[in-house]
Parts: C-alpha cells; structure tokens; sequence
C-alpha cells in the first residue's frame, strides 16, 4: 500500500503547496471520520496487529502515535485509530485563537524526506476545540485509543502570562484528554523556548499541575499525564534543569523532541533552498540528532521517567531505535507525509516481528537495552 502511495498518489500530492495538500488530505480523513462505513473500510486496509503498551495508566494497542501538528483541531479524531496508530496527539492548541504566521510556511525538501513549518500554532483555539472534540464523543465515534492534546502559548500572551495560558487551556479540555503535553519547544513562537529555562518552565508547571488536580477533584481524584516537550538543541545544562522540574513536581514524561532549526548539509540543490526558509525542521536529518536526545534523557533519568520518542521515524528499524535508546511509545509525523497512510502499519508489523526474533515478551522489554 506504501508502494502505490508513493508511486502514484505522492506525486500528485506533492504538485501541490504543502499546506494546502496537508489540509485537503485532512479534510477526506474528516470526512470519513463522520462514517463509521468509511472509518470501518479504513480499518480493513490500515489497522495495525496488536503490540500492546501500558503507559501512564493507559492502554495503547500498539506503540506508534501521530505527533502533534498532523490534526491540530481535531478534525478527524476518529480516523487515526483507523488507519493503524495506537494513539494520537491533538493540537498544538492555544487558549486563544490565531491565524498563524503569514503564507507560505509550509515547505518540503523532498530530497532529503525532511519539512519546514513555521505555522506557528495556527488553530480554532482552546474553547472551539473542547466544542469538536465533544461532538466527536456525542456522535459515538470517539477513538478507543488515548487521546493526547499538545498545549502552546498563545502568542497575544506573554511570557509572564504563559502559567495562565497553559493552564487555561487545560481546564477547558481537561475532560477530553488522556494526557497533556506542555510544548514549550516550537520555534515558531516569538519567546517560547524561553519558557524552556528553569525559572520560567516551573512556574508553567506548578500552574497547570494545579488546575490538572482541581480539575480531577469531580473525577475521583486522578489527575491526567502531564508531560514537556523538548528542542533537539538543548544544551546538558538546561536537559538537566529540566529532568530536575520533572522529577520534583512528579510529571509523567518527556516528549523527545520538537523540530530542530539546524540546518543539515545536503547535497541537493532543491533541498539547500528550501533549508534558507526560516522555521522547524522536521524529517530524516532529524532522526539521529531526537534519537541521541532520547538517549541522553534515559541515562540522565536512568529510565525512571517515560519518554515518547519522535522525529525522523520512517522504517520499523527508525522507530526500533528510538525504542531501544530509550522511548517507550513513538509519534510520527514527516513520516506520514512522505510513505502514506499505511506506514504505521508497516511500522508495527515491522517492530513485532523484531520483538518475536529477539526473543522478548514485550515491545516495553526493548526500551532502553541500546541506551
């Protein structure tokens, strides 16, 4: 199915701007997620095998996700689990709605399967979000799977602000998410790795830690996953400033990592153009430089604290890597783009077969042994 996406479907994809083919291909999956015909049929061709994962008190079927940014307002929840991902990350969303940075921001370096955004969180905003993501549960067509929502500052807000902003957007959509991830690692955002430094990251925690437990208060007291998201850049120093916050204020994990705004040789002339464009690059060139971070972060943690792995993920062999440095579940994004909406199936039955030839009872046993 790879095969005939890349020979056929890819090229007609790919005639067209990029954020323009990436909302037309969200639009048929929105589509389809109104049927349960269609998101059946999508499950005849794409659902994965079973590789289960117990993760954050939740159930994974299997350990390949959707990053965020592929459906940032929730347009087409139901088909994800459909077309073989074991979970799926919404967003990022802001508190606020906004337009984004000014077109084009979207640009693909074909050549080296790599892309770069500088979207800078366009989306309908926290409060239109809550009002789809219900819809989705009141049509009776919400995903088994988890259901994670990536949370960014909205840019009107500043950075002293930005604990009120997290945390606002949390309470809004506390009750449709399984987990929450606190991004403050997009490059898009005029400021925002600046919440990354210690001083300005925990007062964002400590913020959205307690409208997460106030929020839980009418839900027997449990509170959701929180988790931070990460740049590939991070010196030792802030990696280390950062473990430290999620270990005293008892986070759930680390996302590993945001796209990088390093530009790597290459040896095309289309591709060295478009590597001029300002913005986050996601893809191949990113691969080692996420996995070695997600290295780093287990030793550093000794493998106390979860990491989901993402950037660069293609193969079975690409997402077995970040697995065995040290990831416990994976996202994709870039990957889908360039293989079609069959890789995470090819994924998952790629990491099963090397699960049963290595001998392990479990996908979880791989996590960390090459770290």
């Amino acid at each position: 199915m790879s095969l005939l996406y890349r020979t056929f479907l890819r090229p007609a994809v790919f005639l067209q701007d990029s954020e323009n083919a990436h909302s037309r291909v969200l639009s048929v999956l929105s589509r389809m997620s109104h049927s349960r015909f269609s998101l059946s049929m999508l499950g005849t061709l794409y659902r994965s095998p079973e590789l289960p994962v117990k993760l954050f008190n939740l159930d994974f079927s299997n350990p390949v996700g959707v990053a965020a940014g592929m459906d940032k307002n929730g347009s087409a929840v139901p088909s994800w689990q459909s077309i073989g991902y074991g979970f799926c990350e919404i967003g990022g969303v802001t508190l606020h709605e906004q337009p984004g940075n000014p077109k084009p921001r979207m640009f693909r370096a074909s050549k080296d399967k790599a892309l770069i955004n500088r979207m800078g969180f366009n989306n309908i905003g926290a409060n239109a979000l809550q009002e789809k993501l219900q819809y989705w549960k009141d049509k009776g067509l919400w995903p088994d799977s988890p259901v994670g929502i990536n949370l960014g500052k909205s840019k009107v807000t500043s950075l002293e602000d930005a604990p009120s902003d997290y945390s606002g957007s949390i309470k809004i959509l506390w009750k449709h998410a399984d987990f929450f991830i606190i991004n403050v690692s997009s490059p898009n955002t005029p400021g925002l790795r600046d919440l990354q430094e210690s001083k300005n990251l925990e007062s964002v925690i400590m913020k959205c830690c307690e409208i997460n437990k106030k929020c839980s208060e009418g839900d027997d007291n449990t509170v959701k996953p929180l988790l931070v998201k990460i740049a590939p850049e991070l010196d030792d120093g802030f990696l280390e400033d950062i473990v430290r916050l999620v270990k005293k204020h008892k986070l759930s994990g680390i996302v590993a990592t945001n796209t990088t705004v390093d530009r790597p040789e290459t040896t095309h002339a289309s591709s060295e153009k478009i590597y001029k464009e300002a913005g986050g690059l996601s893809g191949a060139p990113l691969k080692d430089k996420s996995t070695e971070m997600i290295r780093k972060i287990y030793k550093l943690t000794k493998g106390k604290i979860p990491i989901i792995g993402v950037g660069g993920i293609f193969t079975a062999e690409d997402a077995w890597n970040k697995i065995t440095a040290g990831a416990s579940i994976v996202q994709l994004y870039t990957g889908l783009v360039f293989e079609g909406p069959g890789i995470a199936k090819s994924i998952v039955k790629g990491l099963k077969k090397r699960v049963e030839s290595e001998g392990l009872e479990s996908i979880s046993d791989a996590v960390g042994i090459e770290a």
